[in-house]
C-alpha cells in the first residue's frame, strides 16, 4: 500500500519535488519486464532488482509471485537481491550507500525510508515516468526526514493504524507546527480524531528510521543468455520472433555504443552515461 495520499500531498504542496520524464512503452508481465530491462542495459543503465524478504510483523504479508521474474532476470544476467525484510527499505539503503542512483517503485514509503530519488510509473502505458526528489520535498515542506516519517505515519502506512479523519493537508500543517506525533496528539480533537488504541506509531517510526547496515554482496552483471531467455519466454513462434528480433537490435545497439566509447576514450573525453541521458525531463511542476 505504501503511504496514503502522500503522492497527492507532494503534488499539491511540493510540486517542484516532482518531474516527468520520457520512457519507452512496454506492456504485459514477463515480456514487459524483458523489454524494459533490455532497454536499460543497452543504454548503459544497470538495473538491480530487489524482492521482499520476511515482512515486519507490523506489516500485513502480501503474497507476490516473483519466481518467474527472478528466473528471467537471472537468464538476462541482471543481479537480484532478496531483502532481509521490506524491499523498499533495502532499496533506500542501496541509494543512501551510493550503490545505486535511484529506486523505481510504486510504493511511496520508499521516501520515508530515505531514498533520495524515487521513480514511479515505470510500467505506465504512457511516454513518461514520474521522479520524486526527497531533498527538494523536504526543502519545500520545510521539514526534516524524521518529521516526514511522522507525517507519513499520520497519513497512513503499512506498519500501524492511522488517526481517523486526519487528512493530508491537516496532517502536514500539524507536523510543520508541532514537529512530532507526540506533540500533534496534544493539539487535536480526540472526539473527531480518536487516537488508535495501543497505537504502534513508535514501532513504525523505528522501522522507517532503522539504519542497520545490511551487507550487499558485490553486484555482478553477466552476459545475457539468449537461448535461456528464449526457452523461458517463448511458447509460440510469434513470441519467439519478437524476442529474437529485439535481442538482435539490442546486440547491434550495444556494439555501436561500445565502439562509441572506444572512440571517446581514444580521443580523451570518455563520459559515463547518466540517468538524465535516458530519462529526459518533459515537464516539471512548480
Amino acid at each position: 500500500m505504501g503511504i496514503t495520499k502522500l503522492a497527492d500531498l507532494i503534488r499539491s504542496d511540493a510540486p517542484n519535488a516532482v518531474s516527468y520524464k520520457d520512457i519507452g512503452d512496454y506492456t504485459s508481465p514477463l515480456t514487459g519486464l524483458f523489454f524494459r530491462t533490455l532497454t536499460f542495459l543497452e543504454h548503459d543503465i544497470k538495473p538491480v532488482f530487489v524482492f521482499d524478504g520476511k515482512p515486519p510483523v507490523e506489516k500485513t504479508p502480501v503474497s507476490a509471485q516473483t519466481k518467474d521474474s527472478i528466473e528471467l532476470l537471472k537468464c538476462m544476467g541482471v543481479p537480484v537481491i532478496q531483502a532481509p525484510g521490506d524491499a523498499e527499505a533495502q532499496c533506500a539503503r542501496l541509494v543512501r550507500d551510493g550503490v545505486v542512483d535511484a529506486v523505481a517503485s510504486e510504493d511511496m514509503d520508499t521516501l520515508p525510508f530515505g531514498a533520495n530519488v524515487l521513480i514511479r510509473q515505470l510500467n505506465a502505458k504512457k511516454d513518461e515516468v514520474v521522479e520524486y526528489s526527497l531533498p527538494r520535498l523536504l526543502e519545500k515542506l520545510q521539514i526534516t526526514h524524521e518529521e516526514l516519517v511522522d507525517l507519513c505515519i499520520l497519513l497512513g502506512c503499512d506498519y500501524c493504524d492511522k488517526i481517523p479523519g486526519l487528512g493530508p493537508k491537516r496532517a502536514l500543517t500539524l507536523i510543520q507546527k508541532h514537529r512530532t506525533i507526540e506533540n500533534v496528539v496534544l493539539h487535536i480533537n480526540r472526539q473527531t480524531h480518536p487516537v488508535p488504541l495501543l497505537w504502534k506509531y513508535k514501532e513504525a517510526r523505528k522501522i522507517f528510521l532503522d539504519k542497520t547496515e545490511t551487507p550487499v554482496t558485490n553486484l555482478v552483471w553477466r552476459e545475457l543468455d539468449e537461448e535461456a531467455v528464449v526457452d523461458f519466454l517463448c511458447h509460440t513462434k510469434h513470441v519467439e520472433e519478437r524476442i529474437r528480433h529485439r535481442m538482435k537490435t539490442f546486440h547491434e545497439h550495444r556494439e555501436n555504443r561500445r565502439e562509441e566509447r572506444k572512440k571517446e576514450k581514444a580521443e580523451g573525453h570518455m563520459r559515463q552515461t547518466r540517468m538524465d541521458n535516458f530519462f529526459r525531463v518533459t515537464r516539471k511542476r512548480g
